[in-house]
């Protein structure tokens, strides 16, 4: 893997809008090999819970006075806790691990961190949730991506299209 296309992998799974959505298929659309592109974008998406918590217990607190800041916050917390609640109240942690191993937009390690903060779990227990729910995003993401790969190099090898 070159690179740029590290950096790029990296910058797309700490993203909250692409995560490993966006990651993987990027690094092995580029020929990236896949037992590099999974532990190295799993790991840092990962990273996401850790530090989600670290920043809402520090500078969150301090970004709270700025007005344009708490009413962004506001909302993504409504949608957070709307999208995790049930989920949470129903399975508990592994609704936490379903939420975040969803490799669907406004699901991940963002929002599955969020929505757990807004209610009040436990931080490590959320960690290890998360990072369940991404190995699974991840495995999910990358089958899907070699999947979608290999059936796109078979069309335009057979010249179906």
């Amino acid at each position: 893997m070159n690179a740029n296309t590290l950096m790029v992998s990296a910058l797309l799974s700490l993203l909250p809008v692409s995560e490993l959505r966006g990651a993987i298929p990027y690094a092995l659309s580029r020929g990236a090999s896949l037992a590099i592109v999974f532990p190295f974008c799993v790991l840092l998406n990962i990273m996401i819970s850790p530090l989600l918590f670290i920043f809402l217990s520090t500078l969150h607190k301090l970004f709270f006075r700025l007005k344009p800041y708490r009413v962004f916050f506001e909302g993504v917390i409504e949608r957070a806790r709307k999208r995790i609640t049930g989920k949470v109240e129903k399975f508990g942690y592994f609704g936490v691990v379903f939420f975040v191993a969803i490799p669907l937009p406004i699901t991940g390690a963002y929002t599955g961190t969020l929505g757990a903060w807004v209610l009040g779990l436990n931080p490590i227990k959320t960690f290890l949730a998360v990072a369940g729910g991404v190995v699974i995003a991840g495995i999910i993401v990358s089958l899907v991506s070699v999947l979608g790969i290999e059936a796109l190099s078979f069309f335009i090898r057979d010249e179906v299209f």
